[in-house]
């Protein structure tokens, strides 16, 4: 197995020691001793524990990691709404883990592709292939995985300077009173709760959400959101901030429906393609469980 390479794709406020513990199958306090024995690069050199990381920064670990499980593909189905030699748009499924990380190491997006012997980038190490931006797993909705290093370093640069657009549907708690709002409020780690971001002037990155509202219900509405940056947990912080959480989120919110996750999906995604240079889009239809919701509530959306 390779040393650890990974590729920083994203503005995060972290350090280093906590960001390889988020990223790789490694713990916190053996990576802080990697790092103290110099065994970890950053764009080449020595660092430390306490270094913040930027995008774009490429970190090398001179460990071969080991895990409960190597990679392993897994029968899992993939609605595969575009392929082609560098890139492949999947709609993912709600519940779905895009990548193996500690306490996940099986069934993930990862194994599915490895089970339909897919040649992949691997510019952000062994247990990311082709992996270039991440949803969550229990955000359904389209991303783009890369065939090949010089489509994800194309596409990475889109992520990092806007050019690649994404919209999502939310059904959110509460009736939202504005037709069209935009949310400009930085965002960075809970001090408190490492799995949860927020709102914060300290140490947090600008963070942009436009939303429109579709329909509103008596407790509830839906909406059409539009991402400007692409900062962790970004919607799901920004609408709870306005004290309308996104339904059924669990972390920000409350579950208050089921245990399978909050009702975020994202529908459109465009990207300026890596081999021909032109601008591609890519939409889907409104999920079952959101129409199945929508229709109880008699929305024109719910048909």
């Amino acid at each position: 197995m390779p040393k650890i390479e990974l590729i920083v794709e994203e503005e995060l406020d972290s350090r280093l020691d906590a960001y390889l513990a988020d990223n790789t199958l490694l713990s916190r306090s053996l990576i802080q001793k990697l790092i103290k024995d110099q065994r970890v690069l950053v764009n080449g050199n020595k660092s430390r524990n306490s270094y913040r990381i930027q995008p774009d920064d490429q970190i090398e670990i001179d460990y071969e990691e080991e895990s409960q499980s190597d990679l392993k593909p897994a029968d899992i189905p993939l609605q595969i709404v575009y392929e082609d030699d560098d890139v492949i748009v999947i709609n993912k499924q709600r519940g779905l883990v895009v990548h193996p990380a500690p306490g996940n190491y099986d069934n993930t997006l990862v194994n599915a592709l490895l089970f339909r012997n897919q040649e992949l980038s691997d510019l952000n190490g062994y247990y990311r292939p082709g992996i270039v931006h991440r949803i969550d797993k229990v955000t359904s909705g389209l991303l783009v995985v890369c065939k090949n290093n010089i489509a994800h370093m194309f596409i990475a640069e889109q992520l990092q300077d806007k050019s690649c657009f994404r919209k999502y549907y939310a059904i959110v708690k509460g009736v939202v009173p504005n037709d069209e709002a935009s949310i400009d409020a930085p965002i960075g780690r809970n001090p408190k709760n490492r799995q949860k971001m927020c709102v914060t002037d300290k140490n947090s990155k600008s963070a942009l959400t436009d939303f429109t509202v579709l329909e509103r219900f008596s407790d509830s509405s839906f909406l059409d959101v539009n991402l400007h940056t692409g900062r962790t947990h970004q919607i799901r912080v920004h609408l709870a901030f306005i004290h309308h959480p996104v339904l059924n989120d669990g972390l920000y919110g409350k579950a208050d429906i089921d245990e399978s996750g909050q009702y975020l999906h994202a529908y459109y995604l465009s990207f300026i393609h890596p081999r021909t240079k032109e601008r591609v889009e890519f939409k889907t239809e409104i999920p079952e469980y959101m129409k199945e919701y929508l229709q109880a509530k008699g929305s024109k959306y719910g048909r």
